[in-house]
């Protein structure tokens, strides 16, 4: 990281010369709620030159940072009658550099976008790995790793172009919202295909596509009444971001004086956001400290970079016509910063939904980041962040499912989770899954097993909340994180490129076992999406007997039933424990099984099975 500040006081000293090199955003649209718009105009020594705008536009303010070849412009869109305006860089009365900025016209509505909610289901896939649909992009002059399948940790060659050619693929599995990991360029030497250090938050890799075919994926999704949705990375850039190699300010990332060149890694004790008796010192190095020596910690306190952050999540917003964020490592961001960046984007768009990776072990921590959270208001904290990650669902799932039932074990674990619901303010806009990028595969925990792969999605499905799965897992894909590391956790589709010898996005071509998980998945999630008694209804658990778990989803119209034996033997359940929930109700149809049954004295559930009963 010395390498930094040599560059910055280089750039300080070097000779006058002004040519625009970025200008950032590259351009706006009119009609938005906020009209006040900062440009970013960068160029070697640029802040010792005049800057003027043509056609009568008014600059509001100009920014000069201690880095002379940065300069932040302002100005009030609703103030600019032309489409179209010259940024003019002037040494005296000769002009030395000029850009031709525009305004574009929004579409229609395009404030009140829908976003996704408890009615989707999230079907997350790291690009890279999952179809290669251009095999001509697999490497690029102008970015350093290239492509070699060979490499578990390489690039693999998956692109947009691979996800647009599969897309009916996802929507006949019954996904109806497609979250990416980051697609953002990410530039370093290696192992960066995972795309959370990147290097230009305006710019698309090329070893994934253009801006363009983002756009189009996106579009594509929409006519199909899905929404794509960006995985946006606030606390961390790549230390080979064109900004990082030369910083604007030197406060725009955490520099530790007693660290190795200016590096600490954090301690990632992110309960210290809210523990009122923290040390200074842990709740520093939680927050400020790098997650790597190759990922700067961005400082969102500096206004001009949560102005940067809030403008770019904006831009992709409008400019890809995206249905939702999911932001990566919430906690570990400034709090009070990134309450102001989620207001500044939901004021632009009031049914956008953010989502945070709250990565904490109980509902208490994780609901504080709710927006609207009693527990965050005792800390004198609202985050306006709408939706967040229940990863204690997620934590105690696989251990509930392998345990034999006890007090606080088995599924009486899953049922106390479900006790903190009073927590969340709005407890329908809760991510609910039991796997994704970063942690260990669902059916590698099972061995393959899918009568648990069955339970698992049985819960996440029938639950409140808005379920997401893991590309594969709906084919019995596995992954051991630890032994073959995050690589084998992010193995290739099968099918994804031309050389492999099973296409498992044809169903037909799927083997026996594939078509076990696929099947039931298909069925499940395509029976979930007209189900708004699943997506908005009422919950009603009775507490787990004999590892025996029957909760009830319920409304005016309708109720479903559904009970989860983790039992390796058949269970009898006595239904008049239920009465309060079947009366008026005589008839039940499995709608796994599609058997239909009276309602009676008792029901027999097999061993390790699930049943959604539809009442009647």
């Amino acid at each position: 990281m010395k390498k930094i500040y040599t560059i910055f006081a280089l750039s300080a000293a070097s000779v006058a010369f002004s040519q625009i090199q970025k200008v950032e955003p590259a351009f706006w649209w009119k009609g938005m709620k906020n009209p006040e718009l900062q440009i970013l105009v960068y160029g070697k020594n640029i802040a010792g030159n005049e800057i003027e705008l043509s056609d009568g536009v008014q600059i509001k303010d100009i920014q000069k940072v201690e880095n002379p070849n940065y300069v932040f412009v302002t100005v009030n869109t609703n103030e600019i009658n032309v489409p179209k305006f010259k940024i003019n860089i002037k040494n005296g009365k000769k002009n030395i550099g000029s850009y031709t900025y525009e305004l574009k016209e929004r579409q229609a509505n395009s404030a009140n976008r829908e976003s996704f909610t408890s009615k989707d289901v999230m079907y997350l896939i790291m690009p890279d790995r999952f179809a290669n649909g251009d095999e001509k992009n697999d490497s690029t002059p102008d970015l350093i790793e290239k492509a070699n399948r060979n490499l578990p940790n390489g690039r693999h060659g998956g692109d947009l172009r691979g996800i647009i050619n599969n897309l009916d693929y996802i929507q006949n599995l019954g996904a109806t919202a497609v979250w990416l990991t980051p697609v953002n360029e990410d530039n370093e030497k290696v192992y960066s295909y995972h795309g959370y250090a990147q290097t230009d938050l305006y710019k698309i890799d090329g070893r994934y596509g253009t801006n363009e075919e983002y756009r189009e994926l996106s579009q594509k999704l929409n006519k199909r009444n899905m929404k794509l949705v960006i995985d946006y990375v606030t606390n961390h850039w790549g230390v080979s971001h064109w900004m990082i190699k030369d910083l604007p300010t030197k406060d725009w990332i955490h520099w530790f004086n007693d660290g190795e060149n200016g590096f600490k890694r954090s301690n990632y004790k992110t309960t210290t956001q809210f523990d009122t008796n923290a040390s200074e010192v842990d709740r520093k190095v939680a927050l400020d400290g790098w997650f790597d020596t190759t990922m700067p910690d961005i400082n969102q306190k500096n206004p001009l970079v949560l102005k940067y952050l809030t403008q770019n999540a904006i831009w992709w917003i409008e400019y890809a016509e995206l249905g939702g964020f999911r932001v990566d490592t919430y906690p570990y961001n400034d709090k009070e910063a990134m309450a102001k960046w989620a207001k500044a984007i939901t004021d632009e768009y009031p049914k956008f939904n953010i989502v945070g990776e709250t990565w904490l072990s109980t509902a208490g921590q994780i609901s504080a980041w709710q927006k609207g959270s009693k527990t965050g208001e005792a800390a004198n904290y609202n985050s306006n962040l709408p939706s967040v990650m229940d990863f204690m669902l997620y934590g105690d799932l696989p251990k509930a499912l392998k345990e034999k039932e006890g007090w606080d074990t088995g599924m009486n674990k899953i049922y106390n989770v479900f006790t903190s619901d009073f927590l969340y303010p709005d407890i329908n806009n809760v991510m609910v899954f039991f796997e994704n990028h970063d942690t260990e595969r669902w059916n590698e925990i099972f061995n393959d097993d899918p009568k648990a792969y069955k339970l698992g999605l049985t819960l996440i499905s029938t639950v409140r909340g808005i379920p997401q799965i893991y590309y594969g897992s709906e084919i019995g894909m596995r992954g051991d994180k630890n032994k073959g590391g995050d690589a084998d956790i992010r193995r290739d589709f099968p099918g994804g490129w031309k050389s492999d010898k099973v296409n498992a996005f044809n169903p037909s071509n799927q083997t026996s076992e594939q078509k076990e998980f696929y099947q039931f998945t298909q069925k499940l999630l395509n029976w979930r999406k007209g189900k708004e008694v699943i997506h908005t209804g009422k919950t009603k658990n009775f507490v787990p007997q004999n590892n025996v778990f029957v909760y009830f989803r319920y409304n005016e119209k309708e109720s479903v039933m559904v009970v989860l034996n983790n039992n390796e033997k058949d269970e009898t359940l006595d239904l008049k424990r239920f009465d309060e929930s079947l009366k008026g109700f005589s008839k039940g149809k499995d709608v796994i099984s599609n058997q239909e049954f009276l309602l009676q004295n008792s029901l027999t559930i097999p061993a390790k099975t699930s049943m959604i009963i539809e009442l009647k």
